[in-house]
C-alpha cells in the first residue's frame, strides 16, 4: 500500500506541475496577443490551434510511446513543450504562434496521456474512485494556480514565458525518480461516432456544445476581460474565478443529477448558463469586482456540463462500452473546442468583446432546447438505475480507463483491454488510436434507437 501511495503521489505531482504550466501559458498568450494588437480573429485561430494539436496528440501519442517507451516519450514531449513556450517569447507573430500552439497541444496531450495511463496501471480497483477524485482536485487546483501566476510578472516581458517552460521541465522530475515499473502500452479504442449518437444523442450534442463554449471562453475570455476594463493583474483572477465557481458547483450539481432525471438537471444547468452569459454582457464595463462575481457564476454553471453529459451517456451504455463511448465524447468535445474560439473571435472582431458571451448564451440555449426535445423522445431513466455522477477531468482518453465506471461495466471474466506489445511504430491490430475517427461498424443492436 505504501508503494502504491508513493507511486501515485509522484505521478499526481507531475501532472499538477504540468497543469500549472499549461494554465499559465494559455492565458498569458491571449493577454500578450491582445497587448500586441493581434486582431481577435488571430487570437481565436491561435487558441483553436491548441485544441487541434491536442486532438492530434491523442492519436499519435500512443504510437510514439510504443516506439520509444513511456519515460523517453515523456522526456521528448516535455522538451518540445518547454521549448515551444520559449519560442513564443522569441518570435512574436500570430501565424508563428498558431503553429506553436498546435505543437504545444500535441506535446501536452502526449504528456497527460502517459501520466494517466501510468495512474491507471498503478491504481488498485478499490482505489480508482478516490484516485480520479484526487486527480480532479489536482486538475482544478493546478490550473487555477497557473492562471494566478500571471499576476507575478508583466505579460509583455519574458520571465513569465520562462516560468512556464521551467514548470514543464520540472514535471520530468517526479516521473524520472519514480521506481514504479513501466506500465503496459497505452490502450487504444475504436470510436464509432454514428453508433455513439444512437447510444446517446444528448451526450453527443452536449459534449460538442460544451467544447464550443469552453473553447471560446478559455481562448477569448482574457480578451473580454481586458476590453471590459479589468486591469492586467485582474485578468488572471477573472479567469480563475471561473475555475473556482466550477469546482464549488460540481458536488451539488452531481448530487441533484443522481436523484432526478439527469436530462432535467442538464437542461436547467445550460439554460442558467445561458442566462449567466447575458448577465456578464450586462456587467461589461462595470467595476472589475462585478465581473468577477459574474465569471464565478458562469463557471459554476458551465464547468459541470461536461461531466453531466458523460454521466448521462453512461446511463445508456452497454457493458464494456464506457471507455469507447467516453473517448468518442471527448473527441467531439475537442472538435467543438477547435470551432468555438474561431467563431467567437470573428463575432468579437465584427462587433465588440460582448459578442463572446452572446455566442456562449446562444450555444447554451441551443443545448438546453435539444435536451428538452430529447425528453419528449425517450422516457426518463429511473434514478435508481442511473450510474453515479463523477466529475471527470477533460483530458485524454486514457483518463476514462481510470474511471471506476469502466471497471464496473466490464463483462464478467473480462479485463480492460490494452494494446498488446508490438514492433516499433506498429499499432495494435484491430484498433485505432484513441481520438481517431473510425468508420462505423455494423452492429445489429444498433438498428433500434435506445
Amino acid at each position: 500500500m505504501r508503494q502504491t501511495i508513493t507511486t501515485l503521489s509522484a505521478l499526481l505531482l507531475s501532472v499538477g506541475i504540468l497543469l500549472t504550466g499549461s494554465g499559465l501559458q494559455g492565458t498569458l498568450l491571449a493577454v500578450r496577443g491582445n497587448l500586441e494588437g493581434f486582431p481577435p480573429s488571430m487570437i481565436g485561430m491561435m487558441m483553436s490551434g491548441y485544441f487541434a494539436g491536442f486532438i492530434a496528440g491523442c492519436v499519435v501519442g500512443p504510437l510514439i510511446v510504443r516506439r520509444v517507451g513511456h519515460i523517453r516519450a515523456f522526456s521528448v514531449f516535455a522538451a518540445i513543450a518547454a521549448s515551444v513556450i520559449l519560442l513564443h517569447a522569441l518570435v512574436v507573430d500570430p501565424y508563428v504562434w498558431t503553429g506553436l500552439r498546435v505543437i504545444s497541444g500535441l506535446s501536452l496531450a502526449g504528456l497527460y496521456m502517459i501520466i494517466e495511463s501510468w495512474l491507471n496501471e498503478r491504481s488498485p480497483n478499490e482505489l480508482r474512485g478516490s484516485v480520479i477524485s484526487i486527480y480532479r482536485i489536482v486538475d482544478l487546483t493546478a490550473t487555477t494556480g497557473g492562471l494566478l501566476l500571471l499576476t507575478l510578472g508583466d505579460p509583455e516581458d519574458y520571465p513569465l514565458f520562462c516560468l512556464g517552460a521551467i514548470l514543464i521541465c520540472l514535471a520530468l522530475v517526479p516521473v524520472g525518480l519514480t521506481r514504479s515499473a513501466v506500465p503496459a502500452p497505452i490502450s487504444t479504442v475504436k470510436i464509432r461516432i454514428g453508433r455513439l449518437y444512437r447510444l446517446s444523442p444528448l451526450g453527443v450534442v452536449g459534449c460538442f456544445g460544451f467544447g464550443v463554449v469552453s473553447g471560446a471562453f478559455w481562448g477569448m475570455g482574457p480578451v473580454f476581460a481586458q476590453a471590459g476594463g479589468v486591469p492586467l493583474s485582474g485578468v488572471a483572477i477573472f479567469m480563475a474565478a471561473v475555475m473556482i465557481g466550477g469546482a464549488l458547483a460540481q458536488w451539488p450539481v452531481g448530487w441533484l443529477s443522481d436523484r432526478y432525471d439527469r436530462r432535467t438537471i442538464l437542461a436547467g444547468t445550460v439554460f442558467l448558463a445561458s442566462l449567466s452569459g447575458l448577465i456578464l454582457i450586462g456587467l461589461y464595463g462595470m467595476p472589475p469586482q462585478f465581473l468577477l462575481v459574474g465569471s464565478a457564476l458562469f463557471g459554476a454553471l458551465m464547468i459541470p456540463v461536461y461531466s453531466l453529459c458523460i454521466s448521462h451517456a453512461n446511463d445508456y451504455m452497454e457493458p464494456g462500452d464506457f471507455v469507447e463511448a467516453s473517448s468518442g465524447l471527448l473527441l467531439l468535445n475537442g472538435a467543438g473546442a477547435v470551432i468555438g474560439p474561431l467563431v467567437a473571435s470573428i463575432l468579437m472582431e465584427a462587433t465588440d468583446a460582448r459578442a463572446l458571451f452572446a455566442f456562449t448564451a446562444l450555444v447554451h440555449a441551443a443545448m438546453g432546447s435539444f435536451a428538452l426535445y430529447r425528453m419528449t423522445r425517450r422516457p426518463p431513466k429511473p434514478a435508481e438505475e442511473q450510474g453515479d455522477f463523477i466529475a471527470v477531468p477533460r483530458s485524454t482518453p486514457a483518463v476514462f480507463q481510470l474511471d471506476p465506471r469502466a471497471e464496473e461495466e466490464q463483462p464478467e471474466g473480462e479485463t480492460m483491454a490494452s494494446a498488446p506489445p508490438s514492433s516499433p511504430g506498429a499499432s495494435s491490430p484491430g484498433a485505432s488510436a484513441p481520438g481517431a475517427l473510425s468508420p462505423d461498424e455494423s452492429d445489429p443492436s444498433d438498428e433500434t434507437q435506445r
